[in-house]
């Protein structure tokens, strides 16, 4: 049957093949027989249809493999399509032919739904009808960010793995030996971005960052996938509204092309619509008197935690900026507000309903006597940054970016309860298998 053209079952279920014969071919996602005849829903990557064999039909020894074929068995079939609104998605094949490429042995994902062994058996629950969606839509959440920077004149660059300093430094740097030397895994392309956009000026970078973290929070893994933005000559509020537009022009473009996906995800697309800039902003300051006003516990000082975000987000229907936090507690390459050196200037982006924050960003310091003297206030040795110091030595200019988490967006947009779930094969502080 392979010299055959294939149809993809989503052609099916959109209504543009009823009543004609079709070739399929995809998995068994489930089965059950009655006599002589044997229902099976078969899946794709673009979804699962019902499929009817009756014995006589088609030949006797088919009817027989299609009885026998065991879940995940992959097979090749050929048949009508009808309308019918019983089955899922409202379509069903009436099969004439039916050819099993692979008989599966018993699968092991049955009853047993539990995180710990899903997460064994990660490599097989991508098959699942969930997993397959959140896979599509992460698919559109990238490209939907790839088109809009490249549409905004940013070029991709890639950053180095490997690194000899930590953009963030402390404890959650990842550590190794690279050949007779120290090295670590990167946190963040920022060190090196920042000389970057002296050349081109405008630049992003989708990669991997690695954080030695050991949160046990739903919304931590140990590594994620980071998109990250620099631009020479811009100010926090052009970066801010960037960034604003960024997460809108996802929105829109997962709700217009995964409507189907979102639905199965359990995710309104007219939600997603309604992510239009501008978001509603608030200061450090003020968030920390509405926090205070709510019976929530905080001084002022401390960041603001998951319980935080959440509780600011309530009855919220976009994303919430909060911008100006204290310097003491950001990192060293965020500049002082001009005009209240007490505080940077920064924002992060919280994403409402989830309560998390998806966005962080800032001006950066241009002076290098003041990124020298942070440094030393936080314990590192300037000399170990001398090569991220000479974007200040040689035509430092005003300069902001910004980092997305891209699996912390994938959460949201999904719905999902865990961002082990965004991720095909999450790494976290107690799993590294598969």
């Amino acid at each position: 049957m392979s010299a055959k053209k294939w149809t993809k079952i989503e052609e099916i279920l959109d209504g543009k093949k009823t009543d004609e014969t079709v070739n399929i071919r995809g998995w068994i996602y489930r089965t059950r027989s009655s006599g002589n005849i044997v229902f099976i829903i078969l899946r794709d990557s673009t979804g699962i249809l019902q499929t009817t064999v009756k014995r006589g039909s088609l030949p006797d020894k088919e009817f027989d493999d299609a009885k026998k074929a065991l879940i995940e068995s992959s097979v090749e079939l050929t048949g009508s399509v009808k309308k019918d609104d019983r089955a899922p998605g409202g379509y069903e094949i009436q099969v004439s032919r039916f050819h099993v490429v692979h008989f599966a042995e018993p699968f092991p994902i049955t009853k047993d739904h539990s995180e710990e062994f899903l997460l064994d058996v990660r490599h097989l629950w991508l098959r699942s009808q969930k997993m397959t969606n959140i896979l599509r839509v992460r698919s559109k959440i990238f490209e939907a960010s790839h088109k809009f920077l490249r549409n905004h004149g940013y070029i991709e660059v890639q950053p180095p793995i490997f690194t000899t300093s930590g953009s963030e430094g402390g404890a959650t740097i990842f550590e190794l030996k690279y050949f007779d030397k120290k090295a670590y895994l990167s946190q963040s392309w920022q060190l090196y971005a920042e000389n970057i956009i002296m050349a081109v000026e405008k630049a992003y970078c989708i990669a991997p960052s690695f954080r030695a973290e050991k949160s046990r929070t739903p919304r931590h893994v140990t590594e994620f996938w980071h998109l990250e933005v620099e631009e020479a000559w811009a100010s926090m509020r052009e970066m801010l509204t960037l960034g604003e537009k960024l997460i809108s022009h996802i929105c829109k473009t997962v709700a217009k092309e995964c409507k189907r996906e979102l639905t199965v995800l359990g995710q309104d697309p007219k939600k997603l619509e309604k992510i239009t800039v501008p978001f509603p902003e608030i200061t450090y300051d003020q968030a920390i008197q509405i926090l205070q006003k709510k019976g929530h516990p905080i001084e002022y000082g401390k960041d603001l935690g998951i319980l935080e975000e959440r509780k600011l987000v309530e009855n919220h229907d976009k994303p919430l900026v909060v911008t100006h936090y204290p310097k003491e507690i950001m990192a060293f390459y965020k500049k002082k507000d001009p005009s209240n050196p007490r505080v940077t200037l920064n924002f992060n982006i919280i994403a409402n309903e989830m309560g998390d924050e998806i966005l962080d960003g800032s001006e950066r310091e241009s002076d290098i006597n003041e990124i020298i003297k942070s440094l030393k206030e936080q314990g590192s040795n300037p000399k170990d940054f001398s090569f991220y110091l000479d974007s200040r030595r040689y035509g430092s200019v005003p300069h902001s970016g910004f980092g997305l988490g891209l699996d912390r967006v994938v959460m949201w947009i999904c719905k999902l309860d865990t961002i082990k779930d965004a991720i095909p094969f999450p790494r976290t502080i107690n799993r590294i298998y598969p």
